[in-house]
């Protein structure tokens, strides 16, 4: 059980705030997709084996926004809800839950630069179960404090089901070495440098 430590949590007056709580996650997430190129993220994305049911990479940001923010709104309502109630143990799970929060925050931040920058599936692969764990522990935790909050965490959960489902995929199809799935040059680009897979050829060679 992960105790409230103020060490690895954001200050109250981020939960207590509806604009702080939501705007922040929001604002992080998308400073580390911008600082990891959104362009070289496409470009890697496609050109990578991938499992089925893969969604196009136009879809990440707008899901990732939605889910930030609902994640930000269910801080706001649980530290509400729950940091100035008359019950002692309703205090310290809403304290916990602060904590479980900075910890998942930081394990989803970490996980596109593990993906995509230093080309690490298999360490990315393990970020994302573990975030996976840990949102399902506050989900429980600040469920307790607050059904509303609880809930709210409900479609982020599901969707790292299917992230860790696409990120194990990737990582199982492409031998867990994606930085050498890449081509210079296939065969389609008539000369121009690309990082696209040579689709083609994968075909034949299987």
């Amino acid at each position: 059980m992960t105790s409230y430590i103020p060490s690895l949590t954001l200050p109250g007056q981020v939960f207590a705030q509806p604009a702080a709580a939501i705007l922040l996650p929001v604002a992080l997430g998308t400073a580390v997709g911008f600082g990891v190129r959104p362009t070289d993220t496409q470009r890697t994305y496609l050109a990578l084996k991938q499992p089925p049911l893969r969604p196009p990479p136009q879809v990440f940001g707008p899901v990732w926004t939605t889910l930030y923010a609902l994640m930000g709104y269910s801080a706001y309502r649980a530290w509400t809800t729950g940091i100035n109630s008359f019950n002692p143990q309703t205090v310290e799970l809403t304290k916990q839950g602060a904590t479980l929060y900075t910890i998942q925050l930081a394990l989803n931040l970490v996980w596109m630069p593990l993906f995509f920058k230093l080309k690490r599936p298999i360490e990315a692969t393990v970020d994302i179960v573990a975030l996976t764990g840990v949102t399902s522990y506050l989900a429980y935790i600040w469920g307790q404090v607050d059904e509303v909050a609880g809930w709210t965490l409900v479609p982020y959960l599901g969707w790292l089901g299917f992230a860790t489902y696409l990120s194990a995929g990737v990582g199982y199809l492409n031998n867990w070495n994606i930085a050498e799935t890449e081509r210079d040059k296939p065969p389609t680009a008539k000369g121009k440098a690309t990082k696209y897979v040579d689709e083609e050829r994968e075909r034949k060679d299987l």
